[in-house]
């Protein structure tokens, strides 16, 4: 206990997740399959500095969030892998985006993702780790995809249709 500042399980979480990109970096690779650092540092809508996504990538593998494999395509390039931990913190997301949409001035279009889980309820977050499962375990693939779902959805609202979710 001495390196934690408490036993307390948020206090333990909030260690590993709680500076401002952790989190956004975990997001890019389980909702964008961002793999890359190169996707990751050009993609984001956030504009993470490439020293700051460096440390985070870092700290994600030494913590066992993320494992990194050499990229078979490119010598020099890595493939970064959500692990099962970070695999399981989808209902967290899941419960922010929520929170996110009902008490902060959100886009339509970064926001249709949180609003299709959020109504899709637990059975859709645990077809979608089941699918991360397969991307990123490589476990079997499962019937149907919840992430084409969800980018679906986003290219719709991204075109400007307005036929998308229900709230």
């Amino acid at each position: 206990m001495d390196q934690h500042r408490s036993g307390c399980p948020i206090n333990l979480t909030l260690e590993i997740l709680g500076d401002g990109w952790s989190l956004i970096v975990i997001r890019d690779v389980m909702f964008g399959n961002r793999r890359h650092f190169r996707e990751l540092l050009g993609q984001s809508e956030e504009g993470i500095a490439s020293n700051i996504l460096s440390a985070r990538l870092k700290r994600l593998l030494a913590e066992g969030l993320l494992v990194r494999y050499p990229d078979p395509t490119h010598r020099q390039k890595s493939i970064y892998s959500l692990t099962e931990a970070a695999i399981q913190l989808v209902p967290l997301l899941v419960q922010m985006g929520a929170w996110g949409r009902r008490h902060t001035p959100v886009s339509r279009e970064l926001s249709i993702r949180a609003q299709l889980l959020e109504e899709g309820g637990p059975q859709m977050w645990v077809d979608f780790m089941d699918e991360l499962r397969h991307i990123h375990l490589g476990a079997p693939a499962p019937e149907k995809s919840v992430l084409a779902e969800l980018q679906d959805a986003y290219l719709r609202v991204v075109a400007g249709q307005t036929d998308v979710g229900t709230t």
